[in-house]
C-alpha cells in the first residue's frame, strides 16, 4: 500500500519505518527542510534504539522516502496518516495548529479518495475538526472529493517503540465506514497475525483511549509515589510493599515503582489535556488534577533529600547519573533532571552528570554554564562531588563498584531516585544511602 506520513518526529518516523519494512510504500512529509536533507543523508534527528537502521535499509531500499513537498504528499498515499506534535497551550490543552494545518494542506490538494489518519494524540473531538477543515478547503475550491477520517492512537513507549509497533498489544481503530475499518484492517494485518489485535471502535473512543490509557498508568506512578511518603515516615519499605501489591493478579507488578516523578513527551501532557477537556464540558476531574500535583511534588523530592541532608547546598557539587527522563531514550522534556538541577542551581549548586545518550540534549537545553559540567563518563563526574544522585535507571548504572564510588566522593553519600540499589549493599561500602519511600541507611 502507499501511505504518507506527515511528521518527521517521533511518532512519524517510528510509523513510517515499520510500516515500510513489512513492504509498503511510505513517503514522509515534513515542513523543516533541513530535517528533510538530513533524513534523506541517513541521519535520523532523534534518538530510539533500531531506529536509524530501519530507516536507512528501507530508504536504501526504495520503500521509504521523504519530501518537503506537499503537492508530492497528498497525490502519493491512499492512507494519509497526521503524526505531528500536539505540544500543550498555555491552558494546558493540546495545542491543534500542526494537525490544523495539515488537515488544510490536505484538503487544498485533494483530487480523489483518500483516508485521513490522526496518529497523533489530540482531544476527543478532533477528527470532527479535521473533517471540517479539510471539507472548508474544497469548498472554497468548489469540489467534492470523497474522504474518510479515522482515529487511530499510538501506543508507542519511548526506548521500546520498534517493538511495540511491530508487536503490538492492541490496535486501536475509530471509524464511522465500515469499508474504512477493513481497509485499515489490511494494512495491519502484517501486525496481526498472531492472534486479532485491532479493537473497532467509534471515533471518538479511539480518541478518548489514549488519554484514558496514559491517565490510568500516570494514575499508578502517583499513587505509588503518594505511598512512598507515608512508607517512610511510617518505618516501612515501599519496596515490600509493591511486591506484596504487585502479587495480587488484579494490580500486577507494571508501573508502581516508586521514584522521581515521571516526564516525557505523554503522561505530562495528556494528563494537563485530558484536565482540560473535563472542564470544557463541565467536569471536574479531580483524581487528574491529583495525579498531576503529586508528579510535581514527587520531582522536587531528591533536591528536599539533599537539602536535608546538607543543610546549605551553596558552594556543594552534586554528581547526577542520568539526564533523560527514562532510560533507552534522549528525550528530556520534562524530566525530573531538569527540575533537581534547576533546584540546585537556585540554591548555589554546581552538577557534574553523566547520560549515556541525552548529553547532547542537555547541551542544546542549558547551553555553556559554569555550574553544569557535562563528564565523559559516570566515574568522572564523581570526581569532587559531595553527593551522587541518580535520577534515570540507566542498565549500566545497576551494578556500579560502590566501594569506588565512595572513594571518589568527598562525601560518601548517594541518593537513589529510582531504588535500583539494596541498601545493604550500598551500606556495607561505607556509604549513606538515601532512596524513595525507605528511611535512611548508614554505613
Amino acid at each position: 500500500m502507499k501511505i504518507t506520513i506527515y511528521g518527521s518526529g517521533y511518532v512519524g518516523l517510528v510509523t513510517g519505518a515499520c510500516l515500510a519494512e513489512v513492504g509498503n510504500e511510505v513517503l514522509c512529509m515534513d515542513v523543516d527542510r533541513e530535517k528533510i536533507a538530513a533524513l534523506r543523508a541517513g541521519r535520523v534527528p532523534i534518538y530510539e534504539p533500531g531506529l536509524e537502521p530501519l530507516i536507512r535499509e528501507n530508504a536504501a531500499a526504495g520503500r521509504l522516502a521523504f519530501t518537503d513537498d506537499p503537492d508530492a504528499a497528498v497525490e502519493h498515499g491512499l492512507f494519509q496518516f497526521i503524526a505531528v506534535g500536539t505540544p500543550p497551550d498555555e491552558d494546558g490543552s493540546a495545542d491543534l495548529k500542526h494537525v490544523l494545518a495539515v488537515a488544510r494542506t490536505i484538503g487544498e490538494r485533494l483530487r480523489e479518495y483518500r483516508i485521513v489518519v490522526n496518529k497523533s494524540t489530540v482531544p476527543v473531538g478532533t477528527a470532527d475538526r479535521v473533517r471540517a477543515t479539510i471539507q472548508e478547503a474544497l469548498a472554497e475550491r468548489g469540489v467534492e472529493v470523497e474522504f474518510d477520517v479515522v482515529s487511530n492512537p499510538e501506543f508507542l513507549k519511548e526506548g521500546a517503540a520498534i517493538e511495540d509497533f511491530m508487536r503490538p498489544d492492541r490496535i486501536v481503530v475509530g471509524t464511522d465506514n465500515p469499508r474504512t475499518t477493513e481497509l485499515l484492517r489490511v494494512l495491519y494485518a502484517p501486525f496481526n497475525r498472531n492472534h486479532e489485535r485491532l479493537l473497532a471502535m467509534d471515533i471518538r473512543s479511539a480518541e478518548l483511549t489514549k488519554y484514558a490509557a496514559n491517565a490510568m498508568l500516570a494514575t499508578k506512578i502517583s499513587f505509588m509515589n503518594e505511598l512512598s511518603h507515608l512508607a517512610e515516615r511510617l518505618g516501612a519499605d515501599i519496596e515490600a510493599v509493591r511486591k506484596g501489591i504487585g502479587s495480587d493478579p488484579r494490580i500486577g507488578y507494571q508501573f508502581i515503582y516508586p521514584g522521581a516523578g515521571f516526564g516525557g513527551s505523554c503522561f505530562p501532557k495528556d494528563i494537563k489535556a485530558l484536565e482540560r477537556t473535563a472542564r470544557e464540558v463541565g467536569y471536574e476531574a479531580q483524581l487528574l488534577a491529583a495525579v498531576e500535583a503529586v508528579n510535581e511534588r514527587q520531582k522536587r523530592v531528591l533536591f528536599e533529600k539533599l537539602q536535608g541532608h546538607f543543610g546549605t547546598l551553596a558552594g556543594r557539587t552534586i554528581a547526577l547519573w542520568g539526564l533523560a527522563f527514562k532510560p533507552n531514550t534522549d528525550d528530556m522534556r520534562e524530566a525530573p533532571s531538569r527540575v533537581l538541577m534547576e533546584a540546585l542551581w537556585d540554591a548555589g549548586a554546581r552538577v557534574q552528570a553523566y547520560d549515556p545518550v541525552a548529553m547532547d540534549e542537555c547541551r542544546r537545553l542549558y547551553g555553556a554554564r559554569e555550574d553544569l559540567v557535562l563528564c565523559e563518563n559516570a566515574l568522572a563526574a564523581l570526581e569532587g562531588a559531595d553527593a551522587l544522585v541518580v535520577i534515570t535507571e540507566w542498565k549500566q548504572f545497576r551494578s556500579p563498584d560502590f566501594r569506588e564510588i565512595a572513594a571518589r566522593l568527598r562525601e560518601p553519600v548517594l541518593f537513589d531516585g529510582r531504588n535500583i540499589y539494596d541498601p545493604d549493599l550500598v551500606t556495607r561500602a561505607g556509604l549513606t544511602y538515601y532512596s524513595i519511600g525507605r528511611r535512611p541507611a548508614h554505613p
